[in-house]
């Protein structure tokens, strides 16, 4: 079959690879990813992962501006894709080129939906204590993670899983599950099941999210912390300097002090602090200008004083 991929971060380049690596299934003809973008001080333009990938392996990049414009649609329609695979891409795509491959766009989803349709479906996994999710492949069409499933595949969520690890696995996961739909597309033994039930929605990652509400439980903050541990990090606010926390631990003891409040600050009983039912322990945070630090050694030079409290 002949295939366009479109995907752009580093999620997308496991399933791209793998599909490569499989030429007596597929061709891939064409690669879409985003443009690309400023990074750093400097704010020099970057290259995306998958573009990185596919000029690294000879294949054509496409970078649309707007994926939804009509000439983006002649340009794929030029390639004569049989089948179109999206991971990440991070844009909409019209109907007119939904309808384009002979077998339509396959979209590989961090989810098992119905749950989680949007843009951050495994922080979101995390921050609500899901103990499983998984990967879907879906068969797209012009509706928000809308389309008919196609397979799926589950895997845990520990205590201790961030998104940086939980990332990982889906990553891979889903590679593996891509490369078995299209083997049963190409077997014609695929066959499609319409999402039923209810929906959620995992939004964007915003500033919002990211800060630490300390009246809510203790389980509820390390779900939070968990699930935006490596990006963005949580935060939270003391005398107009912004801490992010890496890792807490629960405490089990009661807490006894308003919300937010600084129980410790020493080596001896480490930096805890007061949330919602419990006393919770902080393992790793980062000072601002300073590096995400263990806690114990943060508390080397710590000028944070036990009774001051964070922002709630």
């Amino acid at each position: 079959m002949r295939a366009v991929f479109m995907g752009t971060p580093d999620f997308a380049v496991p399933t791209l690879s793998a599909m490569a690596a499989r030429t007596d299934l597929v061709e891939i003809v064409a690669v879409v990813t985003q443009p690309d973008r400023p990074r750093g001080r400097g704010q020099r333009l970057v290259a995306s992962p998958v573009k990185a990938w596919a000029l690294a392996h000879g294949i054509p990049v496409l970078q649309p501006v707007r994926a939804r414009d009509a000439d983006f649609a002649v340009q794929l329609r030029s390639y004569h894709p049989d089948v179109a695979v999206v991971v990440a891409f991070g844009q909409i795509l019209s109907q007119e080129v939904l309808d384009i491959p002979v077998h339509g766009c396959i979209n590989v989803h961090a989810s098992l939906l119905p749950s989680y349709r949007g843009a951050a479906p495994i922080q979101h996994a995390i921050m609500h204590g899901e103990t499983v999710t998984g990967i879907t492949t879906m068969q797209m069409d012009a509706g928000l993670d809308t389309g008919d499933m196609l397979l799926r595949k589950e895997v845990d969520i520990h205590a201790d899983t961030t998104y940086g690890m939980l990332h990982d696995a889906l990553m891979e996961t889903g590679a593996d599950l891509l490369v078995e739909t299209l083997e049963r597309l190409n077997a014609g033994t695929l066959t499609r099941t319409p999402q039923m039930g209810e929906s959620t929605y995992a939004g964007r990652i915003v500033r919002e999210t990211a800060q630490i509400n300390w009246t809510q439980p203790a389980r509820t903050l390390d779900a939070l912390v968990r699930g935006l541990n490596p990006i963005p990090y949580a935060q939270t606010a003391l005398g107009g300097a912004v801490y992010k926390i890496g890792a807490v631990r629960l405490t089990g003891r009661a807490a006894d002090a308003p919300a937010g409040t600084i129980v410790s600050a020493d080596r001896s009983n480490g930096l805890c602090v007061a949330a919602g039912d419990e006393v919770v322990e902080i393992l790793a945070l980062q000072a601002p200008g300073k590096k995400m630090m263990a806690a114990s050694a943060f508390l080397n030079g710590c000028m944070l004083a036990a009774g001051t409290r964070f922002s709630v």
